[in-house]
């Protein structure tokens, strides 16, 4: 695969160790109150840059996190899944791209058995810092409620 196609190494800012710091409403969709925890995680790529892997392990909570990222060459765009240690499940995706500096990731999902729309966005990417945040709608994508932020630091 030729590395000449645009958008499919967009994630190679994130290649390598990192720190984190996170911040994570303790009720989804039902409250203001938030938790502030440590993580380490580590990508690496695959498919020569069309493609990477993500552990992060979240020590004081006793879990760990997986993020398959992978790029569609005909539709130019990265699609995102996400499991953890806690289901073994595999999350449905969300789809997007990078546009100035910022990616944008969109998709639909379930809390609490109810359809909800999922949204993750990147961005302040410098070589040694980012930020990541995810946002559910449960009215279709009308209102969003952002609910997990994650500031990187390069390890």
């Amino acid at each position: 695969m030729p590395a000449t196609i645009v958008g499919m190494n967009d994630f190679d800012f994130f290649i390598g160790s990192w720190n984190v710091v996170n911040r994570r409403l303790t009720n989804l969709l039902d409250g203001d109150e938030w938790d502030t925890f440590p993580a380490t995680t580590t990508c690496q790529s695959i498919f020569n840059g069309g493609g990477n892997t993500e552990e992060i392990i979240f020590p004081t909570l006793g879990s760990r996190g997986f993020t398959l990222r992978l790029f569609d060459v005909e539709r130019k765009e990265w699609s995102i899944y996400w499991s953890n240690s806690h289901t073994g499940l595999l999350f449905p995706p969300v789809v997007g791209t990078f546009a100035d500096g910022r990616g944008d990731f969109y998709g639909d999902d379930t809390h609490d058995g109810k359809p909800i729309k999922a949204h993750f966005i990147w961005y302040d990417i410098t070589p040694t810092s980012a930020r990541w945040e995810q946002e559910f709608s449960a009215d279709g994508g009308q209102t969003w409620e952002s609910n997990w932020i994650m500031e990187f630091t390069r390890a």
